[in-house]
């Protein structure tokens, strides 16, 4: 059973950075896609930033310019640089990898909390 873990979640003040990472228990294969989305209190899950396996990447527009989602060197690894932090990035972060067919596995989430 493939497993996405996350860290790197914590408390942070506004303005400040975090980098979140995510790796993957199972290397034979690659993602096509990897992802992070997160889940604010009462507000249903968004996209967050995604790669592709030829490091296209995509944005939300909110954090466009703040966020930097990178692969990592090892096999279905990768970071989410969380700069310039707002109150309302405060969220639960998941992890997803998405193979060839379509499947889609996810991690159990990282807190980011970005508070005075």
């Amino acid at each position: 059973q493939v497993q996405l873990v996350e860290s790197g979640g914590g408390s942070v003040q506004p303005g400040g950075s975090l980098r979140l990472s995510c790796a993957a228990s199972i290397t034979i294969f690659s993602f096509n896609v990897m992802g992070w989305y997160r889940q604010a209190p009462g507000k249903e899950r968004e996209l967050v930033a995604t790669i592709t396996s030829d490091s296209t990447t995509n944005y939300a527009d909110s954090v466009k310019g703040r966020f930097t989602i990178s692969r990592g060197p090892v096999r279905n690894t990768v970071y989410l640089q969380m700069s310039t932090l707002k109150p309302e990035d405060t969220a639960v972060y998941y992890c997803k990898g998405s193979d060839h067919r379509g499947m889609d596995f996810w991690g159990k989430g990282t807190l980011v909390t970005v508070s005075s």
